[in-house]
């Protein structure tokens, strides 16, 4: 295989790459406030950041802002909005039902945030441009549309919890453009690759970060006195092969846990990081676009069967296709649905949606019409994804970083929002924890002395980075990442046991050892998917130490382990935590209801705090 030292020209471009290559140059940012990942919660983060007069922030993004992010591309409705006038419920009722629902294994602060603050950021971007109401009075008449707001409340997500529509397609230009106007250095394109600890001392403040641009192979050094992680989650652990199965899940294949690993490399403290589920977002077995099925159904779409009888997921079972008592293809009825309310889901909620938005052209270039044409229900047809195709509990409620009222990680200088988090949620579960923690962080950062960033950290940082180019032959990041796959659906799939657990971590290891070494870049790139595979591989390694630790069976937390099978004892009903400590795995534990009393916390965490009216 050619390296990249012999493609090179003599002005560093290699022929068909088509930015300069800037190995092993620096470019050194100073700043009063970092934020990493520039999807909802870190735009969110960096506009609250840079209200306080006098702050510098920069946001560092691995692709480009504009659309970056699971929230990137659009979004259909915006969660537990208890504070607008279309709810019938108390906040912190509504929160602590939240959590309930969970079995305790969510972040209760952060379900606090949102419950008190989303209908806030709601309001709050409508003045950055993002569209919230039906202004052209497209809906009027339809179920849901308040005449005198023209707000949209989105019926679908059970009537009581006030969740609201909005046109998400126009949300993510509007934050960038706020993001600019108010200051901040957005750094499109740049992975972060690791936090940089104060004096260089694992479990010390964090006094910045360092990255790559991955385009030019540019190092980068951010120096801040506050940082705020906002990268997303991890969606391809258990499951990678873009040519067969692939990776169409709702989340970005850039997601690949490195705000998790970086936090985690850095000593703070994670917790959660046992739980997994199916996959349920699609991988070549499923389709994500929706077409009928319970009462009520997903955009209350009826189903009906191939002889058009009217069918619900209850009835639509595999004993009764055997049977001939349904017959297969089932469909979603979009003809039967009130013309309103057809409107609704096709022209606003598939329109302005992530991944329904791509699949709505698609239809619609092939002639598609809703009012006549019924739509293939894929996941009935191709049934469950096999269970040794997981994820870190498919969208949410993961595992994260540990954080307190101030949404402060355990480690100084160092917040956290959105899916950093641990057990996150959705849209506005990002924005409004975003849009806190950047004002918690400036006012940390407007009485923190200078950052003392260690040059030795960052040295072997930089040749960490650059070891994939310095090789002219290896293996490449397909090949590895297949492997840590192929390894946690042997030995960390749906049953776990101890045996098969310390086999997994051994296998880990050993790929660690043997083959990470021979990882092989031949541009920027491909660099950049190489750092990827080694945040997911040590992401991989979190999860088995997690699964070691819980010794008991959990419902909650989809979590099974057949040496110790009872299902939630009371003695684990607790956040298993770990942390590195002088590079040790170390085990601690938090009770389920560690913040305290929400309301209480919450009030004397925020008592300056202003909402947003109408």
């Amino acid at each position: 295989m050619t390296s990249w030292h012999e493609l090179a020209d003599n002005d560093g471009r290699l022929s068909e790459w088509t930015y300069p290559i800037q190995y092993d140059q620096e470019q050194v940012v100073e700043t009063d406030v970092l934020v990493i990942g520039g999807g909802i919660a870190g735009c969110w983060a960096a506009i609250s950041a840079a209200r306080k007069k006098g702050l510098r922030v920069a946001l560092m993004e691995k692709a480009a802002t504009i659309r970056s992010g699971a929230g990137g591309p659009g979004g259909d409705h915006w969660d537990n909005p208890m504070t607008s006038p279309f709810s019938n419920h108390d906040p912190d009722e509504w929160c602590r039902r939240l959590i309930d629902q969970m079995g305790g294994y969510c972040c209760g602060i952060g379900r606090e945030i949102q419950c008190r603050e989303s209908y806030d950021a709601f309001l709050e971007i409508e003045k950055m441009g993002g569209k919230i109401r039906d202004t052209d009075d497209e809906y009027v008449g339809v179920e849901g549309r308040d005449d005198k707001t023209k707000l949209i409340v989105a019926s679908r997500y059970k009537p009581d919890n006030a969740s609201l529509r909005f046109w998400g397609t126009t949300f993510k230009p509007a934050l960038k453009k706020e993001c600019e106007r108010l200051g901040v250095k957005i750094y499109d394109r740049i992975m972060a690759t690791s936090l940089l600890n104060e004096n260089g001392i694992q479990g010390a403040r964090i006094v910045g970060a360092t990255g790559l641009n991955n385009r030019t192979g540019k190092y980068m050094i951010f120096k801040a006195k506050a940082t705020i992680l906002c990268t997303a989650g991890i969606g391809s652990i258990w499951v990678f092969n873009t040519e067969l199965a692939g990776i169409s899940t709702f989340r970005s294949r850039a997601a690949s846990g490195d705000g998790t690993v970086m936090a985690w490399r850095a000593g703070a403290e994670l917790t959660m990081m046992e739980k997994s589920g199916l996959l349920m977002l699609g991988t070549g077995y499923k389709h994500k676009i929706d077409s009928g099925g319970t009462d009520p159904v997903f955009e209350n779409v009826p189903m009906v069967d191939d002889n058009g009888k009217a069918i619900t997921y209850a009835v639509a079972t595999r004993e009764a296709v055997l049977k001939g008592e349904v017959a297969l293809p089932f469909y979603g009825d979009f003809p039967a649905m009130s013309e309103g309310w057809r409107k609704i889901n096709w022209d606003l909620g598939y329109r302005e949606e992530s991944t329904t938005l791509a699949m709505r052209r698609v239809f619609k270039a092939a002639g598609y019409d809703p009012a006549r044409d019924l739509l293939p229900n894929y996941a009935l047809i191709e049934g469950a994804t096999p269970a040794h195709f997981r994820s870190p509990d498919s969208m949410h409620h993961r595992g994260g970083v540990v954080v307190d009222w101030n949404l402060k990680t355990t480690l100084d200088g160092l917040y956290a929002a959105g899916e950093q988090m641990y057990g996150p949620l959705a849209h506005s579960y990002a924005a409004s924890t975003g849009r806190y923690a950047g004002r918690k962080a400036a006012d940390y950062a407007l009485q923190a002395g200078p950052p003392a960033v260690s040059k030795d950290q960052v040295s072997l940082e930089k040749e960490r980075v650059y070891a994939p180019i310095r090789r002219k032959n290896g293996i490449e990041w397909k090949e590895l990442h297949a492997g840590i796959a192929r390894t946690m659906q042997y030995y960390c799939s749906e049953f776990k046991t101890e045996k098969l657990l310390n086999m997994g971590l051994d296998a880990l290891n050993d790929i660690e050892r043997k083959w990470a070494p021979q990882l092989y870049a031949l541009d920027p790139h491909k660099l950049m998917r190489s750092l990827e595979d080694l945040s997911i591989l040590t992401f991989s390694k979190i999860i088995i130490h997690g699964s070691l630790a819980r010794r008991a069976s959990s419902r909650p937390l989809n979590f099974y382990r057949i040496d110790y099978p009872e299902v939630d004892p009371p003695e684990w009903n607790k956040f298993i935590t770990l942390k590195l400590k002088d590079d040790q795995v170390a085990v601690g534990e938090l009770p389920l209801t560690y913040w305290g009393d929400l309301k209480e916390n919450y009030e004397a965490h925020n008592k300056d705090y202003k909402g947003v009216s109408l």
